[in-house]
């Protein structure tokens, strides 16, 4: 048996002989099984439910040799958002990092982990300075890499070769800025790294939504769109041997987060309403309600980025330095 990841039964984690001897003796009890896993045994494999942990065959599915045997449907009992979160980031707890900017959806994450946490940018950019607030009055042990434009292009040279658009200029510096916390959690041997991933489309943390036409209809599709997303960060992750790990995206919080009706996850002009009041009853009123900037811009990693292009010849198109850099890389 070669399990990624973990796996858990009823709330419970699961150890690898715990999964062993589920396989063993109740074999058909994994289709309800949640967590983020790939599990390989005999000629069979199995994918969790959200396609969290990369792998050869689709999210949610047990197959034996090249057919599909099974769908993995896990069905955890009703709670409420904040009995959600809790749960899933306990049953995430017991190893890892927490990727940390200080913003709600990481820092709810760090209070209720109790692990170390890492933030990057550069000196004196709002995510660090906010990072750096935030851990103190949340008394959080916070580790701040703070990347050298050299060290910055050396990681865009390494994450264009794996990310599904390494063009785009937006998913190359997120990923950028990813693949520091990466390196960082391989530095300091830390499998897993958990993030704030899913916050945004479950609960309308994108600026846009304030003024959407159709808000529930727009949440729908970045939800969808978000396989994508998690393709790239796990990518990243893999260049260091560690993956993401995701508690916004477990079963119960995607449950509880899509049965509050869209007007009220983005109300009275504020985003991620019902996050923020679970946050405000686990850490400090102004971390849960502060607004911050997206991580590629809070972290400075942006404008580092903006100024490789023009130092290599593309003063106003960084789409064309990644270009370069990707057929150069590809070429290879």
């Amino acid at each position: 048996m070669n399990l990624k990841g973990w796996i858990e039964r009823d709330g419970r984690r699961l150890s690898p002989t715990g999964v062993e001897r589920m396989l063993r003796e109740e074999p058909e009890a994994l289709s309800r099984c949640g967590g983020e896993f790939l599990l390989e045994w005999d000629d069979s494999i199995a994918r969790d439910a959200f396609g969290i942990m990369p792998g050869p065959i689709p999210p949610g599915t047990i197959y034996s040799g090249e057919h599909e045997i099974a769908r993995i449907t896990p069905d955890p009992a009703p709670c409420t958002l904040d009995e959600a979160i809790v749960a899933a980031v306990r049953l995430r707890s017991n190893e890892g990092v927490v990727a940390f900017s200080g913003g709600v959806d990481s820092a709810l994450i760090a209070a209720l982990a109790g692990l170390p946490c890492v933030a990057v940018g550069l000196r004196g950019s709002h995510d660090v300075v906010w990072a750096e607030k935030a851990a103190g009055m949340m008394g959080l042990d916070l580790e701040i890499v703070i990347p050298t434009e050299e060290e910055v292009a050396e990681a865009l040279t390494r994450i264009v070769r794996v990310i599904p658009d390494p063009e785009n200029p937006v998913e190359a510096s997120i990923a950028t800025t990813l693949s520091f916390v990466a390196a960082w959690a391989e530095e300091h041997g830390h499998t897993r790294i958990l993030g704030g991933q899913g916050a945004d489309e479950l609960f309308g943390g994108y600026a846009r939504y304030l003024s959407s036409t159709d808000l529930a209809a727009e949440l729908e599709r970045d939800f969808a769109d978000h396989d994508r997303q998690r393709t790239r960060d796990q990518a990243v992750a893999a260049l260091h041997g560690r993956y993401f790990s995701m508690p916004y995206l477990d079963i119960r919080v995607v449950r509880a987060a899509r049965s509050i009706p869209a007007a009220d996850r983005v109300r009275g002009g504020v985003r991620k309403y019902p996050l923020r009041e679970v946050a405000e009853r686990h850490i400090p009123a102004e971390i849960a309600r502060a607004e911050k900037k997206a991580m590629q811009y809070g972290s400075g990693i942006w404008r580092t980025i903006q100024r490789l292009a023009r130092n290599n010849g593309y003063k106003k198109s960084v789409q064309g330095y990644l270009m370069e850099i990707s057929r150069a890389e590809h070429d290879n």
